[in-house]
């Protein structure tokens, strides 16, 4: 990472914190984005963006602090122009920054629905197509571009998880949007991946299950980071589209969607004609995995 400029967002606490420092340890020049709020989304600070920064100098690295909302078109601009500004161009785009607000879908509000959506889906498009444009504007002017844009995901937006209709949604979004920056960036030298991560921080402290991975894992932020680090190195130059499943010192390629079982017809199907078709296809089908991906033992694969 010597040299290399990465650019990481919601990087005040937890995941990002841990990703900021270990980008500055590699030799990166790093701008810790914060917008300082509460787990929910609400208030701000440019306190935690601040301290990273002061514990990157502290340790030798080079750090600058940005506290613009991520989730507006404009704060977007603003922080992928300040990296440019500070330190000259950008090589790496880590979208981290995300809050949640979990409630069951029936007792969601309008607004713990926008709120989430808005953070972790808005805040991975927005600061991605500011940087695009950047590398984009370089490749048409014979530059060597050589970037990378890492996503988080999470399992819960893979897999499923109960209360999470909103952030999970919007971690699928993101998903699907890794796939498709993935096919539209390659050809100005980006890559872009995403990872699926599995930590103990503020978001995820309160959530029981957490709680007995911890027991067995290490669920540190900073056991991902390394798999992040290196998604944003030169070596990762030929991984693009993929999403890696992070859970202690487990890393898995997550497989997107594909095709089980399926029947044919020469005729038109009619209603009357699918249920046991369909019954059969589902019988037929593996069954759907957990929160962690894992399928029920002895299931087909």
């Amino acid at each position: 990472m010597d040299g290399r400029v990465a650019v990481i967002t919601g990087a005040g606490n937890g995941l990002g914190r841990a990703h900021a420092l270990a980008f500055a340890a590699a030799g990166a020049r790093v701008v810790v984005n914060d917008l300082g709020g509460s787990a929910a989304g609400e208030g701000g600070s440019d306190g935690p963006a601040q301290r990273v920064v002061e514990e990157i100098r502290a340790a030798g690295g080079t750090a600058v602090a940005n506290t613009d909302d991520i989730a507006t078109w404009d704060g977007a601009a603003a922080l992928i122009g300040q990296a440019v500004s500070a330190f000259g161009t950008l090589d790496v785009l880590v979208n981290n920054a995300g809050i949640l607000r979990d409630k069951m879908l029936t007792s969601m509000s309008e607004a713990d629905w926008d709120a989430v959506v808005n953070v972790h889906l808005k805040g991975t498009f927005a600061p991605t197509r500011h940087a695009a444009d950047f590398w984009r504007q370089r490749s048409k002017d014979g530059l060597p571009v050589d970037a990378r844009v890492i996503n988080t995901t999470s399992p819960s937006g893979l897999f499923g998880a109960v209360g999470q209709a909103n952030y999970g949604s919007a971690k699928s979004g993101i998903a699907g949007f890794t796939t498709i920056a993935a096919m539209e960036l390659g050809r100005y030298g980006v890559t872009v991946n995403a990872v699926a991560p599995t930590a103990l921080t503020r978001l995820t402290e309160d959530i029981g299950p957490m709680q007995e991975l911890a027991r067995s894992s290490d669920m540190a932020p900073e056991s991902v980071s390394p798999v992040v680090v290196w998604l944003g190195s030169a070596e990762s130059a030929g991984v693009t589209g993929r999403i890696f499943a992070v859970i202690g010192g487990t890393i898995a390629v997550v497989d997107g969607f594909a095709y089980g079982p399926e029947v044919s017809s020469d005729e038109r199907w009619t209603p009357g004609r699918l249920g046991p078709v369909m019954t059969d296809l589902v019988a037929r089908a593996a069954p759907q995995p957990d929160i962690t991906g894992r399928r029920p033992a002895g299931s087909p694969a």
